[in-house]
């Protein structure tokens, strides 16, 4: 019988990019075999090791960059140019990831006793099991994949069917840096797949990152044992523009936090809520940066707006869009004047909609796509209650001139990361996390290594 196949459509052209078998049944017990097997070999070599092996898998990947950037065009749509910036930023992250374990993983000693040794170790969990998705395949697979690894674990990563490549290139990163057989391995897997492997009693941890409906099928696959999983799910990422905001400045930055990959970022940004005083100037200002946008062949350097992932999903968001004008909302960007834009295929304009309310999808819907609804505010406190409004908490930002009421601002809104004057960035020293329906658990910084290692407490007494 011939194996399931995963085939990876690319949005640039309709074909066929990649295909590969998908692991059965036995393949996924094998990979598992040997992750048991290389497992106490690697947890027992010494942390320096392990991080000059990630530094030297590291260093691979970025001396590929432009062939990387150019595969991920082709796999998912980014214009190559904002593809490359993924590659920077994934090595930022893992030199960052790699830099900081020894800081993360030390020993934790209590005050001392007369006649006692104590400390906390922590230990790895074993095997982490990491499913990672298409819209930045290098920069949420490393920030599981690499802390893992520097704390111990064996890691197996399944990556979505549209970026399989991805998947490949750290493996074969791993190899020539040194790293033993079985500590990494790639499978391609169907969902029952990935299901299969979770059930696992080998499997200790799930690291995912995806949709909401993923998350629960995750917990779903987990309900009959006791791991964990740290869920990075969606979001629906809101920003203030405040009475004192650099308007320029603020309108440079939402543009890009908004339509940047398409607006297909788990923190970007969807919703603008604008203080009354400066709306008509922000507004102005924000369609302007819309209209400039250039939509088209992502391979070409003048393009910065590529297609979405499929033509199913930019027709759901035109949907949110229809739907919205339908119930008064105002579209301020005409989509005929862009000649790639055509219904039924995966290329869209940007979108700013004005006249829009809660009562809207656009508005508390994940659009995941390049549009987003600006609404006026009297108040920093209707301005915080709207923000708030929301089934989601991943990031949302201020655009302010005052620190002070950044953070007293920053302090009521449930998110699990606040911006002042920037948003849609993971900084790799601070911890990534989200509330609500984005998810729990916590990625990036010293602090994300905590769910991929467990404490474990050494009591000595001496008896002389």
């Amino acid at each position: 019988m011939m194996a399931e196949l995963l085939q990876c459509v690319s949005p640039v052209d309709g074909r066929v990019f990649v295909e590969r078998p998908l692991a059965d049944d036995r393949e996924i017990a094998a990979a598992l075999e040997r992750a048991e097997m290389a497992g106490p070999g690697w947890r027992l070599m010494a942390i320096r090791d392990r991080q000059a092996m990630l530094m030297r898998a590291t260093d691979f990947l970025a001396e590929d960059r432009d062939e990387i950037a150019l595969e991920l065009t082709w796999q998912m749509g980014r214009p190559v140019r904002q593809a490359l910036g993924e590659v920077v930023g994934f090595e930022e992250r893992a030199r960052q990831m790699i830099a900081i374990a020894p800081e993360a993983l030390v020993d934790i000693e209590p005050l001392y006793q007369p006649g006692f040794t104590r400390f906390i170790r922590r230990v790895p969990l074993g095997q982490v099991f990491v499913v990672a998705p298409w819209n930045y395949p290098y920069l949420t697979a490393v920030n599981a994949v690499w802390p893992a690894l520097l704390a111990g674990n064996t890691v197996i990563l399944k990556h979505s069917h549209q970026t399989p490549l991805c998947a490949e290139r750290f493996a074969a990163a791993f190899a020539r840096a040194g790293l033993p057989d079985g500590v990494f391995q790639p499978l391609h897997l169907s969902h029952e797949g990935a299901a299969t492997l979770m059930r696992d009693k080998a499997t200790d941890f799930v690291a995912f990152t995806g949709s909401v409906a993923g998350g629960h099928a995750v917990q779903q696959a987990l309900s009959d044992r006791f791991a964990g999983a740290g869920l990075e799910l969606g979001g629906k990422d809101p920003a203030y523009v405040r009475h004192d905001a650099d308007i320029e400045h603020a309108v440079e930055n939402l543009a890009d936090g908004a339509f940047y990959n398409s607006g297909q970022s788990c923190c970007g940004i969807e919703r603008i809520y604008v203080h009354e005083a400066v709306y008509d100037d922000f507004v102005a200002g924000l369609v302007l940066a819309a209209r400039n946008y250039n939509l088209g062949d992502p391979r070409r350097d003048e393009t910065n707006l590529g297609p979405m992932v499929r033509a199913e999903a930019a027709d759901f968001v035109r949907g949110q869009v229809a739907e919205a004008v339908a119930a008064k909302a105002v579209p301020m960007v005409d989509p005929k004047s862009y000649r790639a834009d055509r219904s039924g295929t995966p290329f869209m304009a940007p979108q700013v909609l004005i006249g829009v309310n809660h009562s809207m999808r656009v508005m508390t819907e994940e659009s995941f796509g390049p549009v987003v609804g600006v609404m006026k505010v009297r108040s920093d406190d209707a301005a915080v209650a709207l923000m708030n409004d929301s089934d989601y908490g991943l990031t949302a930002a201020i655009w302010t001139g005052d620190e002070d009421a950044a953070i007293a601002l920053g302090e009521q809104v449930e998110t699990g990361t606040w911006f002042m004057n920037r948003c849609d960035y993971l900084d790799p020293a601070l911890a990534w996390t989200g509330v609500k329906n984005s998810g729990r658990g916590c990625s990036l910084s010293t602090v994300g290594f905590e769910q991929l290692t467990r404490p474990k407490s050494f009591h000595l007494k001496t008896t002389t």
